[in-house]
């Protein structure tokens, strides 16, 4: 088992059975947050990884999760939030996980080496130039998101390999690799704890740094947010209080007009005459606001 980051020991294991609870909890969340830290050596390829994510969605193409298991559920927790946060088409996110959705229910350990599940999903997708496709693999070397990488590169599309073990096969087949140096597991081998933490961080800063590239991001708010809850409402006034200074009730109105769209809302709060030249200008502007908030004057 020792060959693998993922797969060692970690110094703290020794006898952690034994330990009061308290200690072994303080193990655990000590090498939680080392797990976190560690993201931090891979920032320029994460910075690569949400610009390839970026030109595919504004090129009208998709975001392909691929993964099993643990990682699996850090991609799912990741794509399925983009619509709702960046009001990213969801017909642009695609999650593909071994064994499928049912394994949500009953996960099985089988389903990851099925490389040919992963092709043929790969495959139906029909990928293209316009697509990238990101695989998660603690190991690297996961048969499912390994073939899923695969299929994608030999059909034109780009992608993404992110694992926790250096020289990983999964980066061999990728256009950018993404090494995570977790540390060991306190329970070896268990990349549900530290590997998938990791994992969900970096999954979240590509995510995000893509809707940034997007203009979906001004000053901190989320400005492509679609206001379609009572929450979702009080946030969109409250952004566009924040961005324009008008009043809440000249935020509600600005917002009545723009069916809840919160970009657009911030160009009529700050004077735009119209629906019509609000979009007019975001349209000029690639949907990016400061540009469009500038040319306002």
């Amino acid at each position: 088992m020792a060959t693998r980051q993922t797969e060692r020991r970690h110094p703290d294991g020794a006898g952690l059975d034994q330990r009061p609870d308290a200690d072994i909890l303080s193990v655990l969340s000590r090498a939680q947050a080392e797990a976190a830290v560690s993201v931090a050596d891979s920032l320029p390829q994460l910075a690569a990884a949400a610009q390839l994510a970026a030109d595919a969605i504004a090129s009208g193409g998709r975001l392909i999760y691929a993964a099993a298991g643990s990682s699996g559920l850090m991609a799912l927790a990741d794509a399925l939030e983009l619509p709702g946060t960046y009001a990213i088409d969801p017909a642009q996110i695609v999650v593909l996980l071994a064994g499928g959705m049912g394994s949500l229910i009953h996960m099985q350990g089988g389903p990851e080496d099925d490389g040919e599940a992963a092709r043929a999903a790969v495959a139906k997708l029909q990928p293209t130039s316009r697509d990238c496709l990101i695989a998660v693999s603690a190991s690297g070397n996961t048969p499912y998101p390994l073939a899923a990488a695969r299929t994608a590169r030999d059909a034109g599309a780009r992608s993404i390999g992110i694992a926790n073990n250096a020289g990983a096969t999964l980066f061999s087949v990728t256009d950018v690799s993404v090494h995570l140096p977790t540390p060991p597991e306190v329970i070896a081998g268990s990349t549900r704890m530290g590997a998938a933490t990791a994992q969900k961080i970096a999954l979240n800063l590509i995510s995000t740094l893509m809707a940034i590239h997007l203009g979906h991001v001004h000053d901190g708010y989320m400005v492509n947010v679609i206001a379609d809850n009572a929450k979702l409402r009080e946030r969109a006034r409250g952004i566009v209080m924040a961005i324009t200074g008008v009043d809440a009730e000249e935020a509600e109105r600005a917002l009545d007009v723009s069916d809840g769209a919160v970009k657009p809302a911030v160009l009529i709060a700050a004077g735009c005459e119209s629906i019509e030249r609000a979009t007019e200008l975001l349209s000029r502007h690639a949907g990016k606001l400061r540009p469009a908030l500038m040319e306002l004057g």
